[in-house]
């Protein structure tokens, strides 16, 4: 396969649920030769989804990687391709995906168009500055609607979308499609699975609409382009097509403008279309910004890496995967070389890493490979102490690439290892799950004795659970599942003293400080320029040195601890800023322990003064529900504490979006189906933490029987 810069991509397919993904990415790999039948989701043998669970459930867990050649024009190109779940409790995969690629594909369903969860990904890719192609799946579906579907590119997504193809049909009537660049059309062979493409002029009875689909195309390309904007002006038919391909690469990698395609993936049309349009618009990992870092010797320093073999060799850790040969750990080579066996540095923990073994990954087979330069997707094995987000670097040439941000986890239940046997394997094997899976959270509680396990949603949960049953062969018990409740304040408080001190005989123990505690905001943190690590800001004023310089960090460790762990009702607090003002010193019984107490003592007293209160997860819930029963179910959400912000049109269908608290969620999927026949679904992603009404955080801490600390 070429290593010419120029002529990789990586890319990633991501959407919503359902609009077909997976069955896009089987297609890909069928059309360039990567396998010889057609891998189908609904009948569990897709080639991306081989985990046990995918297969029996028909969706995707785990993004899996694969690398696979095309040709266009004569040239040979390799395309590192990712496909990504759509399912918002596996929100993570998409995120570490997208972290890494230099492109996408967005996907979407041609009845429905822009989906709630398309909606999430698309905010994801816009926040890792990724060129995008849209993907209008599924045209051959009843009611397939190619005009609808685009139109709501624009209006939900806000984005300047750009049809260079028009379907001919539409549902059942689905044939082929127009390029509106060269204005041709294009059939592909259902009897030889869409492989054979034959081109013919435009049917009569669509010139007129493809016509007028060209000007828009042309229209939208003049605006991009300087020097086309003066020749639309004089001359529009003398604009040619090479000219519209240039303009249109621009300004997507650019991210001004984003190419609409259209097929149907399951009936095997347009997916060779699409590849080529992935070599012809979306960038080379030379065209993308230089990746950026920083000095880990010198935070403020900023570097970058250029897109090029020859500069000293950075990756990013975007995924390990347990394997019984040893950890596969996927990265993304940014730039310089990587041959098997080298010694590698780990800025973020300072350790040295061995990458024994390389291999180019296709879904979970191999390809060992000698060495492997910038712009690459590989998986390596021998990596022991690097994780998802790290980075790995020439050890003569340190640069720490920015890291990734990972979702704080919603809910969590408890988990009790059967057997003294089964209690062993436990920890190990939720290490192997933490490693994997960065949203994924555990600990031991020491009051009830049980593994509480954190994470995303309900189906999280629950596939960690089939994980550790049916493929680590550990037996455990499962608690119902519960909500992931935070502590918040409402009101400061000045110059709270904590003060400890012990006398032992001998040596004693003195540390006294005093602080300021307030509700604080990450927006204020961002215009105070305040560290905000898991949304709390810890800031030192002492003057005259009242607190010995050395002692400093032991408060802020104090202070930092009780605040994590939860200062009233156990629940970790968030939103705060302690502010440490003051404090006094002993020339002998100060000590670091002694400080450490005091912090935590400050912060006790000043929680009580400043009025704390419990925050629960808000989940922003969109239900698609056919008109019969919009009353059934928006009565349902109102006696749910839900608050419904918006109801929308949709064909025969009405799209209801609303804010709901988590606790009130349990099993809405099961009752949602009972009470619409099973014609309703939704979708669910965490918004925000908010308050609780007083009368049920009242309710919840006497069930808890919290309150205990």
């Amino acid at each position: 396969m070429p290593t010419d810069l120029s002529h990789i991509r990586n890319i990633g397919i991501c959407a919503h649920i359902d609009a077909g993904k997976t069955t896009v990415s089987e297609r890909i790999l069928y059309y360039t030769g990567k396998t010889y039948k057609l891998g189908e989701v609904h009948e569990g043998t897709a080639t991306m989804d081989f985990l046990q669970d995918e297969q029996e459930r028909g969706i995707t867990i785990q993004s899996a990687a694969t690398t696979c050649p095309w040709e266009h024009n004569g040239r040979e190109y390799k395309i590192n391709l990712i496909d990504t779940p759509g399912h918002v409790d596996f929100t993570i995969e998409v995120e570490r995906s997208l972290r890494v690629l230099d492109g996408a594909v967005a996907v979407f369903d041609g009845k429905e168009g822009v989906e709630a969860q398309s909606e999430t990904v698309w905010r994801q890719a816009d926040r890792y500055r990724v060129p995008r192609l849209c993907f209008i799946n599924k045209m051959d579906k009843l009611g397939g609607d190619f005009e609808f579907s685009f139109k709501t590119i624009k209006t939900r997504l806000g984005a300047n979308g750009i049809a260079i193809q028009y379907p001919i049909g539409q549902g059942n009537q689905f044939k082929g499609i127009i390029d509106l660049v060269t204005m041709r059309a294009f059939y592909f062979d259902a009897d030889e699975k869409g492989a054979v493409v034959t081109e013919k002029d435009i049917p009569e009875d669509l010139i007129d609409n493809a016509r007028e689909w060209r000007h828009k195309l042309v229209e939208a390309a003049a605006e991009l382009d300087d020097h086309l904007t003066e020749k639309y002006l004089t001359d529009e038919s003398a604009i040619t097509a090479d000219e519209i391909r240039a303009a249109l690469r621009k300004g997507t990698i650019a991210r001004k403008c984003y190419p609409v395609l259209c097929g149907a993936a399951l009936r095997n049309i347009g997916v060779q279309k699409l590849l080529d349009a992935v070599i012809e618009y979306l960038p080379s990992p030379s065209e993308v910004e230089e990746v950026q870092g920083t000095n880990p010797r010198d935070f403020e320093e900023k570097l970058s890496r250029p897109h090029d073999e020859a500069a000293p060799f950075s990756a990013l850790v975007f995924k390990v995967v347990s394997d019984q040969h040893g950890d596969l750990t996927y990265m993304r080579v940014y730039s310089g070389k990587l041959a098997k066996g080298t010694r590698l540095l780990n800025p973020g923990n300072g350790e040295r890493e061995n990458a024994s073994r390389i291999y180019e990954m296709h879904a979970q087979n191999r390809l060992p490979l000698e060495e492997v330069g910038a712009g690459n997707i590989v998986a390596v094995v021998g990596i022991k102490k690097s994780y998802t987000g790290d980075t790995l670097c020439d050890p003569e040439h340190p640069i720490l690439l920015e890291r990734m941000v990972f979702p704080e986890p919603v809910i969590s239940m408890s988990i009790e290892p059967k057997t003294s046997e089964d209690k062993r394997k436990l920890s190990e094997a939720l290490m192997t799950i933490r490693r994997e899976d960065p949203s994924f959270r555990f600990h031991y509680d020491d009051e009830t004795g049980q593994t509480i396990i954190s994470g995303m949603g309900e189906l999280h949960l629950d596939i960690i659970r089939t994980k550790l049953v049916r493929d680590m062969k550990i037996n455990v018990e499962v608690g119902k599942p519960r909500v992931s409740y935070r502590e918040a304040i409402t009101r400061k408080a000045e110059y709270v003293r904590g003060k400890f001190v012990k006398q032992t005989g001998g040596r004693g123990q003195y540390g006294d400080c005093s602080i300021n505690f307030e509700p604080f905001t990450a927006e204020q943190a961002k215009a105070e320029d305040v560290d905000f690590t898991d949304n709390i800001a810890v800031v030192n004023e002492v003057v005259g040195g009242a607190i010995p310089k050395e002692f400093i960090p032991s408060v802020e460790k104090g202070i930092r601890d009780t605040i994590k762990t939860g200062v009233k009702w156990g629940y970790p607090m968030i939103n705060v800023k302690a502010t440490i003002v003051d404090g006094s010193s002993h020339p002998v019984d100060s000590s670091q322990v002694a400080f450490e107490q005091a912090g935590r003592l400050a912060v006790q007293e000043a929680t009580e003064k400043c009025g704390p209160v419990l925050l629960e997860p808000i989940m922003k819930v969109v239900v698609t529900v056919p008109n019969d029963y919009l009353g059934n179910v928006t009565g349902d959400i109102s006696s749910r504490r839900g608050m419904i912000l918006d109801t929308e049109d949709r064909g025969v269908v009405k799209l209801v979006t609303c804010e709901v608290p988590l606790s009130e969620m349990f099993g809405y999927t099961t009752s949602l189906r009972g009470m619409s026949q099973g014609r309703a679904s939704s979708t669910m992603e965490f918004l925000e933490y908010r308050q609780m009404p007083t009368n049920m955080m009242r309710e919840l801490l006497e069930s808890e029987g919290a309150g205990k600390k």
